[in-house]
């Protein structure tokens, strides 16, 4: 049997697909918030013998993701997304984003269920900069699971 290397991976190198029309084209410089956290829930019967209360898992919160990016030209699809769900059009997506290694292969995937957009912010604009355009979305959810491959 053949010990496969481990090595800590760089988080420089990823992709993200919105299901949209052209999801080849969601290239982000950054993505943050994949966070989930679960309450916990103190018990204790009274007829308990013991001082201290049991702890049982509650409601699961998952943080809202927010993704950035250099604007594109003629790439609308996000805020067509978004624009739709302001016009009461409530549409909810898949959203998967893939860490990848060296080579390109997806290493970790993180899916986010139900996902729709709930905040764009535009780029700040210095006309004496010289820096990219970078716009952000954000994006709520209803599940986050992780796949380690």
């Amino acid at each position: 049997m053949v010990d496969t290397p481990r090595y800590s991976l760089t988080s420089v190198r990823f992709e993200v697909d919105f299901g949209g029309k052209d999801s080849s084209k969601a290239i982000f410089a950054e993505v943050n918030g994949l966070n989930v956290e679960t309450d916990t829930i103190e018990y204790r019967g009274g007829a308990e013998k013991t001082l201290t209360s049991r702890k049982v898992p509650g409601l699961t919160k998952y943080s809202n993701v927010t993704m950035k990016r250099g604007i594109l030209a003629n790439d609308n699809d996000l805020f067509e997304w978004w624009t739709l769900n302001q016009q009461g059009k409530h549409q909810q997506r898949t959203v998967t984003i893939k860490l990848l290694n060296e080579s390109g292969t997806a290493t970790v995937t993180w899916t986010l269920a139900q996902a729709w957009p709930v905040k764009v912010e535009g780029p700040a604009l210095n006309a004496k900069g010289n820096d990219v355009a970078i716009e952000s979305i954000e994006f709520c959810h209803e599940g986050l699971t992780v796949k380690n491959s």
